[in-house]
């Protein structure tokens, strides 16, 4: 179990920080301030809400070195937990 929770959470951590590494700027609105419309029609004002979140330049490297780490040590995981005398 904890094998499989670690492996999401870094298969999550690389697919944001490939995401990070695509983008320059992500808009981000408030859900209650927004309408579907707003959302969907470039034409429209932006909400009054919204902020814009820009990632720094480590962020997209961190997030993946961080995954890599985590994967390595989820792959191990089960062979050191046995080595331990613990069962798996």
């Amino acid at each position: 179990m904890w094998r499989s929770f670690f492996l999401a959470v870094a298969i999550m951590m690389i697919i944001l920080g490939i995401e990070c590494l695509m983008i320059e700027s992500a808009s981000l609105y408030a859900a209650k301030q927004s309408s579907a419309t707003e959302l969907m029609d470039p034409t429209m004002p932006p909400a009054a809400t919204t902020r814009v979140w820009q990632p720094a330049e480590a962020v997209p490297w961190a997030l993946l070195s961080g995954g890599a780490v985590i994967i390595l040590y989820a792959i191990t995981l089960p062979k050191r937990w046995a080595a331990g005398g613990e069962p798996e």
